[in-house]
């Protein structure tokens, strides 16, 4: 479980004053007839949180500028799970004054909790700031950013937080599944391997572990961790498909095709499984076979570049020029920084006797083909030692 994250109580220097002037008075809190932080305050530990917000509401309508009562009433709002009144309120009292401890965590948690990622990290941050040594501002201001995709800097919080926490197991996972975001694959290896010895059934820590293999470019390694995977849960959601896309990645389309099958038994509507198992077919030279496939995955999903460059190649062959421009402009938006699709293209223009295009996306090609091997040379000569003259 993760830690227990709570909220803390606020008191300025006036509701201490306050404290101590009834105290020396011997005025019992419930005596106050007019509305009073002392009385607020006692609702609020005697659980009555409704009464208490009343109570902090009745003394913010006359005292606008007390940035403490704005903070207490955060906070007796945030104990009712009204987190968004909550957050105003802490944001009224930092405006007020910002220096008020306590309140940028307790702002950054309630932002948490109706999972606006962003809006918490700044007041962490500040809670951070102000106390380094902070469990809980550490694992939220880790969780917000993976929460709000930020998974790089996600990493050291999260793994500053299980130092503290080491037996936190679900902090483990986050952590494990956030460096595998991050493309941090030695740091995923080690959390998924370290869940794997716990519970070696787990299919989804053997999917993960699969990817972070794949990442590392140890594709062998990753079928035999997805195979694993499938063993333990074949009814998995994604399992059969994460196999298969590994199977197509080595070229073995007849362990891929019964993968996507498989993953199409459980979810017919898969269209990445549909969309993956047509290219297989038309790599199969079963073009009307692949072309089934491929216009049922894109109706499912208009984000899949390999269905579209793959319509866009049966479409040429059938010399169904528009259609083809058609499904290959959808791959180009998809990615327009991949040649395939412009070779593609330009063989179309081509057919349709438009040279003036065609010659546009050849040179665009050669174009892509330069920087791709520029890009490589740059990184050939930044991992190269310096020559000494």
């Amino acid at each position: 479980m993760l830690p227990r994250l709570t909220f803390l109580p606020v008191c300025s220097r006036q509701l201490s004053a306050l404290f101590l002037l009834s105290f020396l008075s011997g005025a019992p809190f419930a005596a106050a007839q007019s509305p009073s932080p002392a009385r607020a305050l006692e609702l609020q530990q005697q659980g009555n949180l409704p009464a208490a917000e009343q109570e902090w509401r009745a003394w913010l309508a006359s005292n606008p500028k007390d940035p403490g009562a704005f903070a207490s009433l955060g906070v007796v709002l945030s104990r009712q799970e009204k987190y968004a009144e909550a957050a105003a309120a802490y944001r009224k009292a930092l405006a007020l004054d910002s220096n008020l401890p306590g309140v940028p965590l307790n702002l950054g948690l309630a932002e948490f909790k109706l999972g606006n990622f962003k809006e918490a990290i700044v007041p962490l941050k500040t809670a951070l700031a102000a106390d380094p040594q902070s469990l809980q501002a550490t694992t939220l201001l880790g969780l917000s950013y993976y929460g709000a995709g930020d998974f790089t800097k996600a990493v050291p919080h999260l793994q500053k937080a299980l130092q503290a926490d080491p037996e936190n197991e679900e902090l483990h996972r986050v952590l494990a599944q956030d460096c595998l975001q991050a493309h941090e694959y030695e740091c995923s290896l080690k959390e998924f391997r370290s869940i794997l010895e716990k519970d070696p059934n787990s299919a989804a820590a053997h999917m993960l572990t699969g990817e972070a293999l794949d990442g590392m470019s140890q594709t062998p390694e990753a079928i035999t961790e997805f195979e694993a995977a499938v063993k333990a849960d074949p009814n998995a959601a994604d399992i059969h498909f994460g196999l298969g896309f590994l199977y197509w990645k080595m070229r073995q389309y007849d362990d891929a095709a019964k993968a996507f099958e498989a993953e199409l038994a459980i979810n017919p509507a898969h269209a990445q499984a549909l969309a993956y198992l047509g290219d297989v077919e038309l790599k199969r030279e079963n073009a009307d076979k692949s072309l089934a496939l491929l216009q049922q995955a894109v109706r499912l999903r208009q984000d899949i570049r390999l269905a579209y460059l793959d319509l866009g190649v049966i479409y040429t062959e059938k010399k169904l020029y528009p259609q083809a421009l058609d499904a290959l402009q959808a791959a180009e938006k998809l990615d327009p920084q991949q040649p395939d699709v412009h070779y593609r293209l330009g063989r179309v223009y081509q057919a349709q006797g438009n040279s003036a295009e065609a010659e546009k996306e050849f040179a665009r090609v050669k174009q892509l083909h330069e920087k791709s091997e520029e890009d490589v040379a740059k990184k050939m000569s930044g991992a190269m030692p310096a020559q000494k003259p």
